[in-house]
């Protein structure tokens, strides 16, 4: 798609008076071209996240007045939270989520901060992507001293803004804005009041790590007695191993743990080119692209581990989830559940319920919204807030919300059977395709788990895997076959008075007749893989299914068959003869091979059919 899509989530230091927020979040929706997705204030944090997107242009607007209204209506001089901060809008991330690059929301970011120091007058540091220098990449080295520190580091040159005075703005303070990848806020929250129980698991997972201790007493690390380097005695974080040269503890930390311990130290502000003699040791945390401490949620009377995994591609929030459950368990303690705090990905959610299914020895392939539903309860996402799946999932699965397939079924026969030539056909082989992809992907997943052999079972994912994924294609070429003719009937009535508009009239009918052709063509190659789906399903599922699976063949074959017919009747008005041989030829060998397999399963069915017939001997 050609179309630039950016999304904006800026954290502001105010999460318990909502008229002042939504004073903010008025400005960004009064923005044409951008979207409010998100607000989600907390009441403890005294923090409210913000998730809009639009243009880029919309977005960096959008971002500036909210910016401004923030500096008109909060005052930092009287705040308090648990969650770090630095300003009244305290952070601003540009985050690339169609047809635009980092570098793209890099730029944006520096044009934000260009704009608020110059207009404003407000110091703003950039952090991450757009990152001036490589110690401000990381946003909690940037955010260090928080609001409070805030008036003595902007007097160290070092740390003078990138934009904005080197002055101290007392109603404000400062805003850091950059680029970054989607940033999932997740906290997980555990049977507890005690903050300590979940620093102690959090600074376990953080990239960055804790001071290593040895010695524990209880299940808790933070038992133990704190390690410290000396001269000749260099113990490792990680284990129990010491070393007398630290040359050879990098080296064995490297080799034997995985990690870099000079970058480590460094995400713990020891420079270790200037010796470690005396400082404190540290353990090297789970998971990368993962920041993480502790804190006491008043609201919910319980302890949480406040998380941001700043790429889920690296670490995802399944793998923090069961970390932390492994550990609560060993500290006599019970995860509940966790949250995601604004808005999360679909893949990584997707990718959960997934995984959980395979967990309880399930299939995987099963619908889309099934598998979310199952991500959101074995995550515990409801345990302390409501989780509504439509509303937090960026990026779902493309449908018509007012389509033809959100119809009741006597709707949409209803709808068919009417004086207009659409939806028609084209739209009806698109449904049987769909309905024989069903059939199959139902039958696959009712063996799951009971089938002979492992090779059965292999096969048997195989199918719900490709069922689920045409099915879904399918459903939407319902749609796309009606759209596609209505198109082509708008083409038809564009204006044809002049030369020009004659020659416009002309290239748009072909246009329009050729999409009339891609629709059904793709409704045809889907429906041949429901076919496909459907005969493994035959071979390999349970026996006393097999006449569901004859139908879900049949009605792919239906697909099929619909599919290229709607092919053929569009081609007569093309003239484009290569493409319209090129089209035939391969018409004609789909139609071949569907026809086999459908002779094949046929045979096949009706033969085992005769067999559970047959009389008993």
């Amino acid at each position: 798609m050609s179309h630039r899509v950016v999304e904006c989530v800026p954290n502001f230091s105010e999460g318990r008076d909502m008229a002042k927020v939504r004073l903010i979040t008025d400005v960004i929706e009064a923005v044409a071209g951008v979207k409010l997705l998100d607000v989600d204030p907390g009441a403890d944090t005294n923090r409210t996240v913000v998730t809009f997107i639009g243009d880029p242009d919309s977005v960096v607007e959008a971002a500036f007045r909210a910016v401004k209204k923030a500096s008109e209506v909060l005052d930092m001089r009287g705040h308090s939270g648990a969650h770090p901060r630095m300003g009244a809008c305290d952070v601003c991330p540009f985050i690339p989520v169609e047809g635009v690059t980092m570098e793209d929301c890099a730029e944006l970011a520096r044009r934000l901060g260009k704009r608020v120091g110059a207009e404003l007058g407000i110091p703003v540091y950039l952090y991450e992507h757009a990152a001036s220098k490589p110690e401000r990449k990381n946003l909690a080295v940037v955010r260090k001293g928080e609001y409070e520190g805030l008036e003595e580091k902007l007097k160290d040159p070092h740390w003078a803004p990138d934009f904005g005075p080197a002055a101290f703005v007392p109603p404000f303070g400062a805003l850091i804005t950059g680029a970054r990848e989607f940033l999932i806020a997740y906290n997980i929250t555990l049977n507890s009041r005690d903050k300590a129980h979940a620093t102690d698991i959090a600074f376990e997972l953080r990239e960055k790590g804790r001071v290593a201790r040895r010695g524990q007493t209880t299940g808790f690390y933070s038992s133990g007695k704190e390690l410290k380097y000396a001269e000749g005695a260099f113990p490792c974080g990680n284990c129990e191993q010491d070393f007398t040269a630290f040359e050879a503890l990098e080296s064995h930390c490297r080799e034997v743990h995985g990690y870099d311990l000079c970058h480590l130290l460094k995400l713990n502000d020891i420079d270790a080119s200037k010796g470690v003699a005396g400082q404190k040791v540290y353990r090297s945390g789970l998971f990368r692209e993962c920041k993480a401490i502790g804190w006491y949620v008043d609201t919910y009377k319980r302890a949480q581990l406040s998380i941001n995994l700043t790429n889920y591609h690296v670490t995802s929030p399944v793998d923090v989830l069961e970390a932390t459950r492994k550990m609560a368990v060993d500290r006599g303690l019970v995860v509940t559940g966790s949250e995601i705090v604004g808005l999360v990905p679909f893949k990584p959610l997707f990718d959960a319920g997934q995984f959980y299914l395979r967990q309880q020895g399930k299939s995987p392939f099963i619908p889309v919204e099934d598998v979310l539903e199952n991500a959101v309860f074995s995550m515990g996402l409801a345990d302390v807030a409501p989780f509504e799946i439509g509303k937090k999932v960026l990026g779902l699965p493309k449908v018509y919300e007012h389509g033809l397939m959100a119809m009741k079924g006597t709707d949409f026969v209803t709808e068919v059977s009417r004086d207009t030539p659409a939806p028609g056909g084209g739209s009806i082989a698109a449904l049987a395709g769909a309905l024989g992809a069903a059939l199959a992907s139902m039958v696959a997943n009712l063996t799951q788990g009971k089938a002979k052999t492992h090779h059965d079972e292999t096969r048997l994912l195989e199918a719900a895997e490709l069922a689920q994924k045409v099915k879904e294609q399918l459903v939407l070429a319902v749609d796309d076959d009606t759209n596609a003719f209505n198109a082509y009937m708008d083409a038809r009535r564009l204006p044809q008075g002049s030369l020009e508009e004659k020659m416009q009239w002309e290239l748009a009918m072909q246009e329009g007749l050729k999409q009339a052709v891609s629709v059904p063509w793709s409704t045809a190659l889907a429906s041949f893989d429901a076919m496909r789906a459907a005969e493994i399903a035959m071979h390999h599922g349970n026996p006393a299914s097999i006449t569901d699976t004859l139908v879900g063949v049949q009605m792919g074959f239906a697909g099929v068959r619909g599919g290229i017919w709607n092919v053929l009747i569009n081609l007569k008005d093309i003239t484009d003869q290569i493409y319209n041989a090129e089209m035939k030829d391969k018409c004609a060998k789909l139609l071949e091979e569907s026809q086999s397999l459908l002779d094949r399963a046929t045979a096949h069915g009706d033969g085992r059919l005769e067999a559970m017939l047959a009389p008993k001997k």
